[in-house]
Parts: C-alpha cells; sequence; structure tokens
C-alpha cells in the first residue's frame, strides 16, 4: 500500500497523545496524507508535494492553531522525505512566532526501543521488518503473508548512503536505483505481534520526549 507512512505516524500520533492527555490536554490534528515523495515518484501510485506546497500547507496548519491560542505545537513527521524540510519549516515559523515549536521523527525519537525490537535490523528503513509489521499489527488484510519471503532489499543506513562513498557526502537519488521494490530491509521477518510492541513502544517514547518540560521551557 501506498499510505504505509501516513498509516503508521497517524496511530503512533494517537497513541501517543493518549499517553500524554493524563498528564497535560492533547488534541491530535488530521493527519496530512501527502509530502515530499520524490525519490518516490518511480515507484507506481505515488503522489509528491514539492517544497514551496508543503511549506505553504504547513505554515497554513500551524498558524492556524496558533491563532486560536496553542502555544505548544508539535509536528510528528513518518516519512523520511520530509525530514529536512519540516526542520526548516519549523525553524522559520520559529524566529517568525517567537514560539518554541517542535518537530521530529518518530523513529529517530524512539530508535533504541525500535532496534531492540527488530531481528534483522538495527533500525527502521524502508518498506522493510519495521514498517510492514506495523501495517500488520494494524491493517492485517493489506499484507499477503505469501509475499513476504520475497520482500527484501539492501540494508542502507540513511538510505541515501551510496556504497564505499563516505557517508557524510549527499547525493540525491530516487528510492528505485537502491531497491526496484522499493525495500529496503528486510520485511521477511515482520509479524503482527512485533508490529504491535513497535506501536506502543514508539508511542511511549513520543509522549515522553513530547512530556519533557524543557522542550517548551528552554528559551527560543
Amino acid at each position: 500500500p501506498t499510505m504505509v507512512d501516513y498509516r503508521c505516524v497517524h496511530e503512533v500520533s494517537h497513541r501517543a497523545a493518549r499517553i500524554m492527555t493524563g498528564k497535560h490536554p492533547t488534541i491530535v490534528v488530521p493527519t496530512i496524507p501527502y509530502g515530499m515523495s520524490e525519490h518516490h515518484m518511480s515507484l507506481n501510485g505515488t503522489i509528491t508535494l514539492d517544497y514551496a506546497t508543503m511549506n505553504a500547507v504547513i505554515r497554513c496548519v500551524v498558524m492556524s492553531a496558533i491563532r486560536h491560542g496553542f502555544k505548544r505545537i508539535f509536528v510528528l513527521n513518518g516519512h523520511g522525505g520530509n525530514t529536512t524540510a519540516l526542520q526548516n519549516m519549523i525553524g522559520e515559523l520559529t524566529v517568525e512566532t517567537k514560539l518554541p515549536l517542535a518537530t521530529g521523527t518518530y523513529w529517530d525519537i524512539a530508535a533504541k526501543s525500535i532496534a531492540k525490537l527488530l531481528e534483522k535490523q538495527k533500525a527502521l528503513l524502508h518498506a522493510c521488518e519495521a514498517e510492514t509489521s506495523m501495517i500488520m499489527a494494524m491493517t492485517p488484510e493489506l499484507v499477503d503473508p505469501q509475499e513476504l519471503s520475497q520482500m527484501h532489499g539492501p540494508y542502507i543506513p540513511g538510505l541515501a548512503a551510496i556504497p564505499t562513498v563516505n557517508e557524510g557526502v549527499y547525493r540525491w537519488r530516487q528510492l528505485s536505483s537502491r531497491s526496484p521494490i522499493g525495500v529496503i530491509g528486510d520485511a521477511s521477518a515482520a509479524s503482527a505481534e512485533k508490529g504491535e510492541k513497535m506501536l506502543t513502544a514508539i508511542s511511549a517514547d513520543v509522549a515522553e520526549a513530547l512530556l519533557n518540560e524543557r522542550l517548551w521551557t528552554e528559551p527560543v
């Protein structure tokens, strides 16, 4: 399915909010279904936003929340192509509003917890053991167990890395140039049980991060 990133971050955000609400009232806005996916456009079914469009959407959502009186706003990301762009966007909005706005990608926040639960990978990659497990836990009808044994690709930490090239060097590439089927990592080890454990652990880590007062009280 082409909605994996959307579905996973949607689930994590709602579970984290339920944990947080007992200590701090928390509201989750509707998940934005599209992001910056130009690097997936060689894979059928992908819809992408350009930087200007995504920047406009994020700006409108954040500024709308601010106009309604919200002062602690966190943009939870679930798609690797958005990470750097969101950091830039939130940085610009922070300078403009003087509010402690923040963003983060859920698998970065919960990296240690995710690593402990995986068998064939050390981190969440793409259409992999981690993402497939979470989808199996939420919507098992979307995963064909008979196909799992074939769903494995290269293990590329950081996804953008080129073998034998210094990892500090960045070059944009289509995902399909690294994996024709779009899998980075190994989905053959995925299971619904593992996915549920991951969703529970990730949500707890996200909630803990957002409940840390220093996130919101350190000077802008």
